[in-house]
């Protein structure tokens, strides 16, 4: 009897260390530490995990995800320039689409976008990027619901406001390749006077723009302030659609602009209206976003755009690294967020590419400000002094001084661009 009990202690005990072995081994499947929700229950699929995107947490290694949203598809250049990006990053990171990175396509500045998000959460995503400025109030509400998620949000204004740790708003100083793009501009006004096609008084160029927003008007007086840098005389009329993406609009508006005796055009606006409207006319354009080359060969100078990507680098290695994210991230030149694309040197100046190439050098050097206050004036005067509402809080908006050193310093207090002065040389259609 006594050998029969010695052996039962000894077989219970062989089975409550299996027993061990076993929960242990099995332990893959179940909540993840950190910020990462990345289980196959969530995922959907199979893992694809390396030690570099996630490492060990109690013995399991999780899946990177990342999720994307977008107020319109591939066929808005603007939306287009975001996706193109963020799939380069991904495949550089091994990430597959559908598995580990996300795109949500046509999702408005409404509801849609905060479901877009709370769909991203559910699939596991441990961070999120959304790219129209009216997503903002709707990617605050998801990020305050999930803080073990992080929500990136281009072209807002709030996250240094609303002190929600997990919300980051992020933008780049575009203002200075749109400078470069005027430069561009400036240069074919110069060239077509050469070549008897117009007079000096006829240097008007017309744009395009989307809302009356700063970051519309920061875009084309910078525009504007590049060609004059090369053309002195010119001036610019600027009609707006009230749309980020309508083609018809777009289209109308370019032709009463050049209807309205302007020699060439540019825009912020999304879609292909401006271009095909210019090819038609046979008016040069500069574009935005991206080369319309492809439906404008015989007009298209060149296009300034941000490249998305060393941002989406920068965000997910802080989330693979558990580093935190900035609140207001600006992409600049030197970052490589600030680009053109080649210059249609069949259409474009002489000499077009070596005054870019000058003019970027002083702005890396420092010895050139786009918003130089010697440059331009409002009602005949030079700003001496400008304060912007950088906070936007509503009610309570503190103003900060923003005119310093002989220039305005645009995006150095939040990365969302805040001019919004109305300068001589430019005017608004049907004011």
């Amino acid at each position: 009897m006594k050998n029969f009990k010695k052996v039962l202690a000894l077989l219970l005990a062989a089975i409550f260390v299996v027993g061990i072995l076993a929960a242990c081994s099995g332990n893959g499947g179940g909540q993840q530490g950190g910020g990462e929700q990345g289980s196959e229950e969530q995922g959907g699929g199979e893992q694809q995990t390396t030690p570099e995107e996630g490492g060990e947490q109690g013995g399991a290694e999780t899946t990177l995800k990342v999720g994307l949203i977008c107020l319109h598809d591939e066929n808005s250049t603007y939306d287009l320039n975001f996706i193109n990006a963020f799939k380069q990053v991904c495949s550089e990171l091994g990430l597959v689409e559908g598995e580990s990175y996300f795109i949500k396509v046509n999702k408005g500045e409404n509801e849609e976008c905060y479901q877009a998000a709370c769909e991203l959460v559910d699939s596991g995503c441990s961070i999120i990027f959304a790219d129209s400025f009216g997503h903002e109030d709707y990617m605050l509400q998801a990020a305050i619901e999930n803080p073990d998620v992080q929500f990136c949000h281009a072209t807002g204004t709030k996250a240094h406001t609303e002190n929600v740790a997990n919300y980051h708003n992020a933008f780049a100083s575009i203002y200075e390749g749109r400078y470069l793009a005027g430069i561009a501009a400036g240069m074919k006004i110069n060239a077509m006077i050469e070549e008897g096609k117009i007079t000096p008084e006829q240097t008007k160029m017309g744009y395009v723009g989307a809302y009356p927003y700063a970051e519309v008007k920061s875009g084309y007086t910078s525009f504007y302030l590049g060609a004059k840098s090369v053309c002195p005389t010119v001036t610019m009329l600027v009609t707006f659609t009230n749309s980020w993406y309508d083609e018809t609009l777009e289209k109308t508006g370019a032709q009463t602009l050049i209807d309205q005796g302007c020699v060439l055009i540019s825009q912020h606006a999304d879609s292909m209206g401006a271009p095909t409207a210019c090819e038609a006319a046979g008016v040069p354009n500069v574009s935005y976003n991206g080369s319309t080359i492809s439906a404008a060969p015989n007009t298209f100078i060149v296009s300034s755009r941000i490249d998305w990507a060393p941002y989406y680098r920068y965000a997910i290695d802080c989330v693979k690294n558990g580093q935190p994210i900035d609140v207001d991230y600006v992409g600049t030149l030197e970052t490589g967020s600030v680009c053109l694309t080649e210059v249609n040197e069949a259409v474009a100046a002489p000499g077009t590419v070596e005054a870019i190439e000058a003019a970027k050098a002083e702005m890396q050097a420092g010895t050139l400000h786009v918003f130089d206050t010697a440059n331009f004036t409002k009602g005949g005067e030079t700003l001496t002094s400008y304060l912007a509402d950088v906070d936007d809080m509503g009610d309570f908006a503190p103003e900060t001084e923003v005119i310093s050193d002989g220039y305005f310093h645009e995006s150095e207090y939040r990365s969302a661009p805040y001019f919004d002065i109305d300068i001589d040389g430019i005017t608004i259609l049907g004011e």
